[in-house]
């Protein structure tokens, strides 16, 4: 079995599941630390800010990281405008998190003539914040979304995602927005640049084959599924791109 030098780790499903603590994850995160093994997690969420992801994972799953452990799609949307190096003002659809994220940046947050619009899951999105996000696109702008997740699981049912406002300004706009987070490969490029490795050296770890394996599959990392989340074996049956390996839970591997 392979070792590697860093591990990028999805966290609903793979460390914990929605408010359920997956014991053997967390034994997997602490010798991770003993043995001084670089780690971050990659997830999706936008609505978070580092240091709010940070102190739920101690909380409620008993895991002492810092922030540097974690990478956000909203921490990797703003390091790629950094990178675009186009302009400094955005009309920002989302939430405080993104909007904390994007002035710590140094970016400028604007109504009009922006020159991005960057968009995540906005619970308390108005019809005018849209209007004004789909003009501003149709202007020019350059439209980035977080995240393409569409719905989100809850236990009253799926709930609108990122990706379904993404989906009402593609249908306003008619354009096709640069999407950051997994399985897309701008957020793996600014996760591997942060923990200063090359990506032969690095493994994906999550549960969704959807979102955490096809982008560790896409950008040419190798990747882990572990059966403790949202996907099963039936699942990739048939799949013509498949994990690099699969256990059932995280106790299976050795680091």
């Amino acid at each position: 079995m392979k070792k590697y030098k860093g591990y990028l780790i999805d966290l609903d499903g793979t460390v914990y599941k929605g408010a359920e603590r997956i014991p053997t994850a967390e034994i997997f995160v602490k010798e991770l630390q003993d043995k001084n093994i670089p780690f971050l997690f990659v997830t999706n969420n936008a609505t978070k800010t580092a240091t709010e992801v940070k102190e739920n994972l101690l909380q409620n799953f008993q895991i002492d990281v810092t922030e540097d452990h974690i990478y956000t799609s909203a921490m990797a949307a703003v390091d790629h405008l950094n990178e675009l190096n186009i302009g400094k003002k955005v009309l920002v659809v989302g939430e405080a998190s993104l909007k904390q994220e994007v002035q710590a940046a140094g970016f400028e947050m604007v109504d009009k003539d922006p020159d991005f619009v960057l968009q995540a899951l906005d619970r308390g999105v108005t019809y005018q914040q849209l209007e004004a996000a789909c003009l501003a696109i149709q202007k020019g702008a350059k439209f980035v979304a977080t995240n393409p997740d569409t719905n989100l699981p809850t236990e009253r049912g799926f709930i609108p995602g990122a990706g379904a406002l993404t989906a009402f300004l593609k249908a306003c706009t008619q354009k096709e927005p640069l999407i950051i987070g997994k399985p897309y490969p701008t957020i793996m490029a600014g996760a591997i640049k942060r923990m200063q490795l090359e990506k032969e050296d690095v493994v994906m770890v999550g549960d969704n084959y959807n979102t955490d394996i096809l982008a560790g599959v896409h950008y040419g990392v190798d990747t882990l599924m572990v059966l403790t989340g949202f996907s099963q074996l039936v699942d990739i049956e048939g799949k013509s791109e498949q994990p690099t390996f699969i256990v059932n839970d995280l106790s299976e591997w050795e680091v």
